[in-house]
């Protein structure tokens, strides 16, 4: 790390947009994230949210960036710029509840964020980046749809029971409603999908987590512990997949590298490992 770790390191304005731009499109897929947040922002500057895109400069060149808001996102880092970024992080006093992304830079930032914040509920450094390109391998579930408001009062529980399983707490903890109108949200952008039962009950749910022309990141996929073990998962996951195709030609998502079950559904349905993202739970 050089003496002045935080050299070169300052907030992007709206001219660093095309700079940046370049940096997200030379991996679309891991760079969603902030392909989504550009496309709709349509600027690298400061976000009314307060958060900000950090960069990275070597001189006149852009080499590394990172959102910088309530979550961490690295573009580009590698691990001693993902050390010198933590550090920067880490001397503002910066609060977050994750830093996510591709795992050399996340795992750079919290080499030297740790210092000042090592409290992290948990630290998951290999998390297996997979994308979909053209058809599924297996037939598409035509059971699985968009969710409509009609949804949300099954939507919420469903939502909830795969946080707590993959985090370990409630998302509704002080009152839940950021996390309600989140649902609610996807739902009405259209990046909700759902198969319920003959009883109204939720059978599968996935959501289209990050959008951009390029890819779409799927999230929050889930299966109702009654219908596990169907071999339900691979054909929900198709028809997700299908489904994404409005938006976008690639199909991507992160999963845990333990949780073999996924894993193994995944790769039925023509999922292939492109990269490696790490998360850092807080």
């Amino acid at each position: 790390m050089p003496a002045d770790p935080y050299a070169g390191i300052r907030p992007l304005e709206h001219a660093d947009t095309e700079l940046l731009w370049e940096l997200v499109r030379a991996d679309p897929v891991a760079n969603v994230f902030l392909a989504a947040h550009l496309e709709s922002a349509g600027t690298a500057g400061p976000t009314p949210s307060g958060a900000q895109i950090l960069g990275m400069y070597d001189g006149g060149a852009l080499t590394g960036a990172c959102w910088a808001g309530v979550n961490a996102v690295p573009v580009g880092l590698d691990a001693e710029q993902g050390a010198r970024l933590g550090a920067h992080l880490a001397a503002g006093n910066r609060r977050m509840s994750s830093i996510f992304g591709p795992a050399e830079g996340v795992l750079g930032i919290w080499s030297s964020f740790r210092h000042a914040h090592p409290r992290a509920f948990d630290v998951r450094p290999n998390q297996p980046l997979l994308e979909l390109r053209g058809t599924p391998a297996v037939a598409a579930d035509p059971q699985v749809r968009y969710s409509t408001e009609d949804d949300f009062d099954v939507l919420v529980p469903a939502c909830v029971a795969m946080f707590e399983e993959e985090v370990g707490y409630s998302p509704l903890t002080g009152g839940g409603q950021h996390y309600r109108q989140r649902v609610a949200t996807l739902i009405r952008k259209g990046h909700s999908l759902i198969r319920r039962d003959g009883h109204g009950q939720v059978v599968f749910k996935a959501e289209l987590g990050n959008v951009s022309a390029d890819a779409v990141q799927i999230q929050g996929v889930w299966v109702n512990p009654a219908y596990r073990g169907q071999g339900l998962a691979a054909g929900c996951m198709a028809a997700v997949v299908e489904l994404s195709r409005q938006y976008a030609p690639v199909a991507s998502l992160y999963v845990n590298d333990y949780n073999h079950r996924a894993v193994a559904a995944y790769a039925s349905v023509g999922f292939r490992q492109v990269g490696t993202f790490a998360t850092v739970l807080f």
